[in-house]
C-alpha cells in the first residue's frame, strides 16, 4: 500500500536560507542564558557580602498540635 502512495513522489531540493530559517536563534538564547547565569552569580555574591558573617537564629515553629 505504501508503495502505491509514494510511487510518484519526487524529493524536492530546498534552498537553505539562514535569515529565513532562523538558525541564529540558538545563539541569542545561549547569550541570554549566559547573561542570566552571570547576573544570578553576581546577585548571590552581593547578597552574601551584604549578609556578612551574621548568623541568624530562628525560633522553632509552633504548631497547633504542640502540647503546652
Amino acid at each position: 500500500m505504501s508503495k502505491d502512495l509514494f510511487k510518484d513522489y519526487v524529493p524536492e531540493i530546498l534552498e537553505y536560507d539562514e535569515e529565513v530559517d532562523g538558525s541564529g536563534e540558538y545563539k541569542v538564547r545561549d547569550e541570554h542564558l549566559n547573561t542570566k547565569e552571570n547576573l544570578l552569580e553576581k546577585i548571590r555574591k552581593a547578597k552574601a557580602a551584604a549578609k556578612g558573617n551574621k548568623t541568624t537564629f530562628r525560633q522553632n515553629i509552633r504548631t497547633e498540635n504542640e502540647e503546652k
